[in-house]
């Protein structure tokens, strides 16, 4: 079940109760941006805040899990599968062209940005390996949630005690889209999981990532009682999220984070 909290330090944050780790997911609130499109816990380095906001906002924010900024891995999102290994020799770094990240080292605190995008955080508590994974429309496609427990794999994790917690994100009934996705979906992923997660209303066409990375992660054998999905709609929720469809893209940024 997903549990919302607001922190001593006035950060108000959403976390599993099933995943076994210390991790969040942010919510737009509890920061010190002040721009009305980024108040006020905007992690984003390039939605036009100060660079000391928005490392206060992350110092605030993994203040909750006994972490600061310095702690923090980080990747240029390009919405690509691409999935880096780090160890605790990585924090404080930024890497950039980089979807996710993969680790068996404590200390490191993996960190995806989202602001409608699906994050996806895994831990295997017997292997002690966790994964923080962007996910949007074309990476979930691509399968970068496989991709994801692939990396977890080469660690020594095992799926079948693998444990996935699914954030906040545009949900199927805001996420319109184009023919260009249900065609991406169909190429990548088969006719069969397309029809699953593509649904039409008023001629309209609508998708479903949340249950088009269900479906990938049951299928890289994670038990479905080990899948937990927040049922917020970013889209439709924008007092409480950040959303890049809602407004057009003048937006903040939100987080997820995942640490050992």
């Amino acid at each position: 079940m997903f549990l919302r909290k607001k922190a001593e330090n006035g950060v108000v944050y959403e976390y599993s109760d099933r995943l076994g780790t210390a991790h969040l997911f942010s919510t737009r609130l509890g920061g010190v941006s002040t721009d009305e499109h980024l108040a006020s816990m905007n992690l984003g380095e390039n939605r036009g805040d100060s660079p000391d906001n928005v490392r206060t906002n992350f110092d605030l924010l993994t203040a909750v899990i006994g972490k600061s900024f310095s702690d923090t891995v980080r990747g240029g999102q390009v919405h690509s599968t691409n999935i880096r290994t780090v160890d605790c020799f990585d924090r404080g770094k930024f890497f950039e062209s980089t979807d996710g990240f993969v680790t068996a080292s404590d200390g490191v605190v993996l960190t995806v940005k989202i602001a409608d995008c699906l994050p996806l955080l895994l831990f295997d508590p017997e292997s002690r390996v966790i994964a923080a994974v962007h996910a949007g429309w074309r990476g979930s496609a691509a399968g970068i949630c496989a991709e994801g427990i692939r990396k977890m794999r080469e660690l020594g994790a095992n799926p079948a005690v693998t444990r996935a917690a699914i954030g906040a994100c545009i949900h199927s009934c805001c996420f319109e889209v184009r023919e260009d996705f249900a065609d991406s979906v169909r190429l990548m992923c088969g006719s069969e999981l397309a029809h699953k997660v593509i649904s039409y209303r008023d001629g309209r066409m609508f998708a479903d990532i949340v249950k088009l990375n269900t479906e990938m992660l049951l299928g890289c054998g994670i038990p479905p009682e080990n899948i937990d999905a927040n049922p917020a709609c970013t889209c439709c929720e924008g007092s409480l999220y950040f959303s890049h469809r809602a407004t057009g893209g003048r937006r903040g940024t939100m987080a997820a984070v995942i640490t050992l």
